[in-house]
């Protein structure tokens, strides 16, 4: 599946970065490590409701292997089950689609579409942090991961510089990405119609560069701050071979026949990212912003909030709560009109839409030992549309073209240090 498939790899650099916050020298209150193994372990699951299902288990270990520097492996497992909208908009009819397997599936009058699909992922990734030098340190990267119908072979590489008495750290990163995409039955012609259209035996490739550069100050014994610029070009099948728009009457809306879709075969895009860390007296306060947009139109604004309140015994909660905004791509479109001129593009893929999404939640956490701890998060996440858009036809403004997604996050967590 894939458009469907989350994509912990794919921020290695941006994650890297991230954890200068926890490590940054001249912390005070910054977490120890002890021994030569490291040994991280979770159990995610992602529910939405009548929706997508993923049951994510992960595994990553650590290990010192000379003065200050550390060898990394990550092993993670996605199973993806559920039911994807296939890009159709509801009507007042029932609809019956084909899937790529070749079963017909309905969906009933005034509902979205849904098509079901079962995945598999298994993603690996290894991570070496060597010193450069007194002040100087390099991670270097490599990653693969494959599901039924992509490939991602992934290398990377980080300059982390310490300045200013190491209470400054500049960094500076560089990724490469390259994917296979092999959709079952082939890939489409986009914007052909679906009844008549032909598929491509042979493989398709994406290539992704990014590009990450960064700074993260140590302002006080208290107070820690991170800005980030990244940027990230792809170039190749940027399409998703599953997803279709409806065709419809141009006076009553009602559907006449369905088209795949057809995205551009480049995009780039820039994010600039802040973060705040803030220590009280016996708790800590993360705040972050990221400002994301690129040159298919979509522009999102990102806003989190965490507070770690310590308990007594070494436990904490933390609640979060997170505000995510984008503006719809330019080629977004709920449906084409029959009979209009074509555009050069066009996706009907709620993703790619204006939408909303908030996520708010809880996480626990205990440390029976110094060298030990479990953690336990629970989150829910809403995300919504337009609904009723201004340019809906006829029998289109009966119908909910953007319903709301709701979803639940579960994550338990160990980590344990040897």
């Amino acid at each position: 599946m894939q458009l469907k498939r989350h994509q912990p790899i794919r921020g290695a650099l941006a994650a890297a970065t991230c954890a200068l916050v926890s490590a940054a020298p001249g912390m005070a209150w910054a977490v120890e490590t002890g021994g030569d193994w490291n040994v991280d372990s979770a159990l995610l699951v992602y529910s939405e409701i009548d929706r997508v299902t993923v049951v994510e288990p992960l595994v990553s270990m650590k290990k010192q292997i000379g003065e200050d520097e550390y060898l990394s492996g990550k092993l993670v497992l996605d199973a993806m089950t559920g039911a994807s909208p296939n890009g159709a908009t509801a009507t007042n009819r029932p609809q019956t689609f084909t899937s790529p397997s070749g079963n017909l599936y309905t969906a009933p009058a005034g509902e979205t579409p849904l098509r079901d699909f079962r995945d598999q992922r298994v993603a690996v990734s290894g991570e070496w942090d060597k010193p450069l030098d007194r002040m100087l340190r390099g991670l270097f990267g490599a990653s693969l991961s494959g599901e039924t119908d992509y490939t991602s072979v992934g290398a990377s590489a980080q300059l982390n510089w310490d300045v200013n008495d190491r209470l400054t750290t500049l960094s500076a990163g560089l990724a490469y990405y390259a994917d296979t995409v092999n959709p079952e039955s082939g890939a489409p012609v986009g914007l052909a119609t679906v009844a008549t259209a032909t598929t491509g035996g042979n493989a398709l490739s994406k290539d992704t560069a990014d590009l990450l550069l960064g700074v993260t100050q140590v302002v006080n014994r208290r107070t820690l701050t991170q800005l980030n610029y990244s940027h990230s070009a792809a170039s190749g099948y940027l399409t998703d071979p599953y997803k279709i728009v409806s065709i419809v009457d141009g006076t009553t809306g009602e559907t006449v026949d369905y088209r795949y879709e057809k995205r551009p075969d480049s995009r780039a895009r820039d994010a600039v990212f802040w973060k705040l860390v803030y220590r009280l007296p016996e708790d800590v306060i993360h705040l972050s912003y990221r400002y994301l947009w690129d040159d298919w139109g979509v522009a999102s604004h990102t806003a989190d909030i965490k507070y770690r309140y310590e308990l007594d015994g070494g436990a904490y909660v933390q609640p979060h709560l997170r505000y995510y905004a984008q503006t719809a791509a330019d080629f977004y479109r709920h449906s084409l009109i029959n009979g209009a001129a074509l555009p050069e593009h066009a996706s009907a893929d709620y993703r790619l839409g204006d939408l909303t999404t908030i996520t708010a939640g809880l996480k626990y956490g205990w440390s029976p030992t110094k060298r030990a701890n479990w953690s336990a998060r629970v989150e829910y996440m809403l995300q919504s549309g337009e609904s009723h858009p201004s340019d809906a036809i006829g029998v289109q403004r009966d119908q909910n073209l953007f319903p709301d997604v709701a979803a639940w996050i579960l994550q338990v967590s160990y980590s344990a240090q040897f």
